[in-house]
């Protein structure tokens, strides 16, 4: 091994003191560009169902949504022992590629199949994005501050989404639906080279390889459902799981459930967005209280208060200040108390096996993205979803917490 590699591999666990901010800047700007692809296709549904492109019906976009989140859930699963092996950078560029061409190409689809099954392959790489920057900021982070770093990039998701919404009002109308991927996707591709020259290695990785120079740990999905993670894995993986499902659950449903309550569409669509308002701002404030109290008394105490907060929303209200504020004191707490989770999945496992880790329980995570929509929409058709829908994500949150209870506070030894 030469003296440079012997060196790089020896590296300390990186600060941003020590290396800038592009490791910050470019986990952030991947999770934004993951935002956008992952909100694009309910942006463009509209327009695809007035206009029947491509032959699109109700149903047939519903299954082209739906096979998305499949693939993301998919990809989040698998990335983990690749980039536990494979390093940080260069999967991490590599799935920034992927759904990048991915997105250019779904436009291009001649029907509703392929264009279906390019949202799912698209799906693949999106989903093994997050786990991957997700896992470099808890490495990269100062070990006191990893809740911060991992609460504070996830900010990039929700520019990425908002984004979204208002390139839509803008761009569809004047170039067309099919604009809306092409913009996504050449925006990816433009950022690699920038990617390629500034993103370092995880010095974690580097170190934990170095350690064990003569026989380098090996990550395999089994080792997160061995003692002594077993316990802590299926507690996080159902925290996950609820998290996503309130996440995906209130932002697909919102306006309906506001609507079935009486208030009006506008009315509505404005809480969406003030609840996304308070996605923003609990994330920057989570990370913090993490990192000062704890991980697990954090993330308990934002569950618990997501239950209540949920729970109230099923009591009509009189005053438009307080149904805002409701709403927005909703948003604080539902949407960073699932990326606490990541943070507490960050805390508890080793490096070799942090990827891994982190990318199971999005893929676990990501069912329950699906399942939320599923079970409200369900709830909405049988003319119950107010108050009901309020009540079953009450009961999401309640299910984090007890499962959460169960985690311990701090990493087992091996």
């Amino acid at each position: 091994m030469s003296s440079a590699t012997s060196t790089q591999l020896s590296a300390p666990r990186r600060t941003p003191s020590a290396d800038g901010l592009w490791p910050i800047a470019l986990c952030w700007l991947a999770v934004a560009l993951e935002g956008f692809d992952l909100v694009v296709i309910g942006a463009v549904i509209p327009t695809l169902s007035q206009t029947g492109a491509l032959g699109f019906t109700d149903a047939t976009l519903t299954t082209a949504a739906t096979m998305g989140l499949v693939g993301v859930g998919i990809g989040a699963a698998l990335i983990g022992p690749v980039t536990d092996r494979l390093g940080r950078r260069r999967p991490l560029i590599a799935c920034v590629a992927w759904f990048s061409v991915l997105t250019i190409l779904t436009p291009m689809a001649p029907g509703v199949d392929s264009f279906t099954a390019l949202r799912l392959l698209a799906g693949l790489g999106l989903g093994a994005c997050l786990p991957v920057a997700l896992a470099f900021m808890s490495e990269y982070a100062d070990d006191h501050r990893n809740g911060t770093a991992m609460t504070r990039v996830m900010t990039g998701y929700h520019v990425g989404a908002v984004l979204t919404a208002l390139l839509a009002l803008v761009v569809i109308d004047a170039w067309g639906w099919e604009a809306m991927f092409y913009i996504g996707g050449v925006a990816g591709l433009l950022t690699l080279p920038v990617f390629w020259l500034k993103l370092p290695e995880s010095a974690a990785y580097l170190s934990s390889r170095s350690e064990h120079a003569d026989r380098p740990p090996t990550a395999r999905t089994a080792d997160v459902v061995r003692r002594p993670y077993l316990r802590i894995s299926i507690g996080l993986w159902v925290a996950s799981f609820m998290g996503l499902l309130l996440v995906y659950g209130l932002n697909t449903w919102l306006p309906k459930l506001m609507g079935e309550a009486g208030y009006s569409i506008e009315a509505g669509t404005t809480l969406l967005l003030v609840l996304n308002l308070g996605a923003v701002t609990g994330l920057l404030v989570a990370g913090q209280i993490a990192d000062t109290r704890g991980n697990k008394p954090t993330v308990l105490v934002w569950f618990a208060a997501a239950a209540v907060c949920l729970a109230l929303l099923s009591i009509k209200l009189q005053s438009t200040a307080l149904v805002y504020a409701a709403v927005l004191v909703t948003g604080v707490f539902v949407f960073s108390a699932q990326v606490l989770v990541y943070a507490f999945v960050g805390h508890l496992y080793p490096d070799h096996l942090k990827g891994t880790a982190l990318g199971l329980s999005a893929g676990v995570g990501r069912v329950g993205a699906i399942v939320g929509p599923s079970i409200t929409g369900a709830l909405v058709t049988a003319g119950i979803a107010y108050p009901w829908g309020f009540y079953v994500f009450a009961g999401a949150a309640v299910l984090a917490v007890g499962a959460l209870a169960l985690v311990p506070a701090h990493r087992p030894a091996a």
